[in-house]
């Protein structure tokens, strides 16, 4: 029996059409399929390799020698039976254990025994196929040895496993459904994000910046969760959109997008499932990536003209006619059954740490399909895919909005500003207020206060500092104060968060440029305190965010608990830092891949017992929405004084943030009607 979480639908078999072009005009429906009772489960065939795929622009060039070595160009897959992590000894911790309970629900429910020649011709000829259910299912293998996984002793990595050859739609997620997938996937992909960032700087440690070969922390973290089972979605294909991943998600890395299951091939631009796998012989597209690799597409966003792989040499020059086979078949075997296609671009976006990077745009459908020939001469396929109806925006047009508004706001958006500069020009970048709602402007009325205010007993006790000329180093006097190592990487990224983090202050020798001052700068990236009918005032960012990186302080009016008491005498208007959720603990958590990894408790400090007062003076961050599952969290840290009772709340972004996107919050206790704050209702 499925959990209550909306449908996930097999596919019927393709041989049980007719035609093939009776559906080809007919998207899939987004109806529940009707479940038939479960079966002897089987194993299915592993696809063949010799198909050529489309090779997208090599995003870096060490990738052609490091990428084999550590990623398969064609990603192990798993089968159904997964199991979690043997790293974890807590089922109710384990974050993954509920993902593999569904999985294990969807193979009893859809490992269905497969009907003979005969049943086949008679179901043919007593039920035909309705032409709107996008049929698709994948070949048994001969054999019946469909197991499930040995778990490994707890210092051992899982056995690698092959990919599903089954597909499936899911639909009718409820609002419940979608924030218990997204939490899924943000959790996946914020260990991705810290194994990443933690595996280059032990490579750094070891080897020292600059030396050898620059490391690949993408490729590395993406074969680590592999080899423990942590990559989503692939017990089964997913036809259509993936749960828990928003149009307008961003990735740095081709690796993650495969971490997640958005796109199955490391390389290749179209993930499709093999002729090999497919009951009827016939590959069938899922997803692409267009990135400019080929000189004949043509974007316009809404409509795409994408050109089929095949025909170019090793420095991506067209010297061959394509043929309609492989990726291409598969493409144009979707047109014919309707089948939806995920859609990532891959864009140069400046200030990124990467040549290139993907969002995903949504569901396109392949309307058109025809031989061409191509700018250089050669014969290419090309396919018309139109954008379904009814989507959010695509993310590369909040992409390119986002960076109208940094350089000519008022052109852009000649009404609905209140404010370019929120700070009055006391942060290092502009804050926009901006409202096209209604007459509301209570952001105006409040000094602005970058940071936060303490009481002055609070420096009396003065600061010690370290001797560093350039920059601090893993043994010197302030990396010692937090444990023995610098919290941040060169990068100014968070390497894994604490109980208070201990910056470089004003009495060290080393320079600003010092890698252990990163959130006493101050804001460096650009916000907008924005108005919205469903939340309020809130804020969202017009640059891209980092994951890890430092967004700004949550800046007010600190208060002592006397003081705090006899302020809430007249109705309690605080914000109490206590209670902020510890979402630092979750950053950085390595347990899924360490078994003996512990999660930092130095320095040891009591349970904060102090107030803000945000009713006269405030920063950006006082705007924030509230969320159990926020994309930003609270790090406190210290630099100008060493009174652990009275930190800085340093606000981190957990994962990345695109342009446009509103950050969030978990404050622990909010209001209950809204779900925010009441300072910011």
């Amino acid at each position: 029996m499925l959990p209550e979480m909306g449908s996930v639908a097999p596919f019927p078999d393709l041989n049980l059409v007719p035609d093939p072009r009776v559906a080809s005009s007919a998207l899939p429906s987004t109806s529940a399929a009707v479940i038939a009772p479960p079966a002897p489960a089987t194993t299915f065939r592993r696809p063949k390799l010799e198909i050529r795929v489309k090779s997208e622009p090599i995003d870096d060039p060490i990738s052609e020698i490091e990428t084999p070595d550590l990623i398969p160009s064609s990603p192990p897959s798993n089968d159904f039976a997964l199991e979690p992590s043997p790293s974890s000894t807590n089922e109710e911790s384990n974050v993954y254990s509920e993902f593999y309970r569904i999985s294990e629900m969807f193979h009893s429910a859809f490992g269905h025994r497969m009907p003979g020649q005969g049943e086949l011709q008679q179901a043919q000829q007593q039920q035909p196929l309705d032409s709107n259910s996008g049929a698709i299912v994948a070949v048994p293998s001969e054999e019946n040895q469909f197991s499930a996984l040995a778990v490994a002793a707890p210092n051992q990595l899982r056995r690698q496993q092959k990919r599903s050859n089954e597909l499936v739609r899911v639909t009718n997620l409820s609002v419940e459904d979608q924030r218990y997938f997204r939490d899924i996937v943000r959790r996946t992909r914020m260990l991705y994000d810290a194994l990443r960032i933690y595996t280059m700087t032990e490579e750094e440690r070891r080897s020292g910046p600059g030396a050898g070969r620059r490391a690949r922390g993408d490729l590395r973290a993406a074969t680590l969760m592999r080899d423990r089972g942590l990559w989503l979605n692939r017990d089964k294909r997913i036809v259509g959109s993936i749960p828990g991943v928003f149009i307008g998600d961003l990735f740095y890395f081709r690796m993650e997008l495969c971490v997640v299951g958005l796109h199955g091939q490391s390389q290749a631009g179209i993930d499709y499932l093999p002729s090999s796998q497919s009951s009827n012989g016939e590959p069938i597209a899922t997803s692409i990536i267009v990135s400019g690799g080929y000189e004949d597409d043509e974007d316009a966003g809404d409509v795409l003209i994408y050109t089929g792989h095949g025909g170019l040499d090793k420095l991506h020059r067209m010297v061959n006619h394509q043929k309609l086979e492989g990726g291409n078949l598969a493409l144009e075997r979707s047109m014919h059954y309707g089948i939806e296609i995920r859609v990532i671009r891959g864009l140069k976006y400046e200030g990124s740490l990467t040549t290139k990077i993907y969002v995903y745009d949504g569901l396109y459908k392949v309307v058109e399909s025809w031989f061409d020939v191509g700018r250089s001469g050669y014969g290419v396929y090309k396919f018309k895919l139109l954008r379904i109806e009814g989507q959010p925006e695509m993310g590369s047009t909040l992409l390119k909005l986002a960076q109208s508004l940094r350089t000519r706001a008022l052109q852009v958006r000649p009404v609905g500003y209140l404010s370019l500069d929120l700070s009055m020009k006391k942060e290092n970048v502009p804050i926009f207020v901006f409202n096209d709602i209604d007459a509301d402007n209570d952001p105006l009325y409040y000094d602005y206060c970058p940071t936060a205010i303490f009481p002055a007993f609070v420096y009396s006790g003065g600061t010690m500092g370290c001797s560093c000329i350039t920059s601090c180093h893993d043994g010197c006097l302030c990396a010692m104060k937090n444990g023995g190592e610098i919290a941040y990487d060169n990068n100014g990224f968070l390497l894994r968060g604490k109980p208070l983090v201990f910056e470089c202050n004003n009495n060290c020798g080393c320079p600003p440029s010092c890698r252990n001052r990163v959130s006493q700068k101050g804001l460096k990236h650009r916000l907008e305190v924005f108005r919205s009918r469903e939340t309020g005032w809130g804020v969202r960012t017009l640059d891209l965010i980092h994951a890890g990186a430092f967004i700004c302080e949550y800046a007010g009016l600190i208060l002592t608990r006397e003081q705090a008491q006899v302020f809430s005498m007249n109705g309690d208007t605080l914000i109490y830092p206590g209670r902020f959720t510890e979402k630092w603990a979750e950053w950085g958590d390595l347990t899924q891949i360490y078994p003996g990894y512990v999660t930092p408790t130095y320095p040891s400090i009591p349970p904060l017992d102090i107030a803000m007062d945000v009713s006269k003076m405030r920063n950006v961050a006082c705007y924030i929405s509230h969320s159990t599952c926020p994309n930003v969290m609270v790090q406190l840290v210290l630099y100008d004084h060493n009174n652990i009772l009275f930190p800085h709340l340093m606000l981190f972004a957990m994962e990345n943030i695109p342009p446009m996107r509103e950050l969030s919050l978990d404050y622990g206790v909010a209001d209950e009607y809204t779900g925010k704050l009441s300072i910011c209702n």
